[in-house]
């Protein structure tokens, strides 16, 4: 939503952005690392653990050095979800719960009767909308705009 920021790591943005430029560019040249920072303007050593985390999901290969990176999937069966739990550090709820509410409390012992079902059905709805959404759709829409801009 524009305006508004959610507390989402930048490791999706950064690995959509990585899978993007190795689609744009593998053809050209050798996309590595440092490239790849180049163009995100981060570290290369955030960009080479995002990439291992996407290698780790089978989502790209990386030669070592100078070799680049390819893409091991059509991007037409890539999705922001598969991205999002490659970059992910574990299966935890998108939402993490404080820890100790006061059971004496009357707010305290139910929160998480109230929340709990809402909460898994947020993320629920999430992970389903980003399901639909392909790295093949973004490219196209990429490309949309670079034909704007010509």
């Amino acid at each position: 939503i524009k305006g508004r920021h959610f507390a989402f790591p930048s490791r999706l943005t950064i690995a959509i952005h990585i899978l993007l430029c190795i689609y744009q560019f593998s053809d050209e040249e050798k996309v590595t690392s440092n490239f790849l920072a180049g163009s995100i303007g981060v570290n290369p050593v955030i960009i080479r653990n995002v990439l291992l985390k996407l290698q780790n999901a089978e989502l790209v290969t990386t030669a070592a050095g100078v070799g680049g990176s390819k893409l091991t999937r059509d991007p037409a069966d890539i999705t922001m979800l598969d991205i999002f739990k490659a970059v992910e550090d574990s299966e935890e709820s998108l939402f993490h719960f404080h820890e100790n509410p006061n059971p004496e409390c009357k707010v305290g012992h139910i929160i998480h009767a109230v929340l709990d079902d809402r909460l898994a059905l947020i993320q629920q709805e999430m992970e389903n909308s980003m399901k639909s959404v392909t790295i093949q759709s973004i490219i196209d829409d990429m490309k949309k705009k670079q034909q704007e801009m010509i």
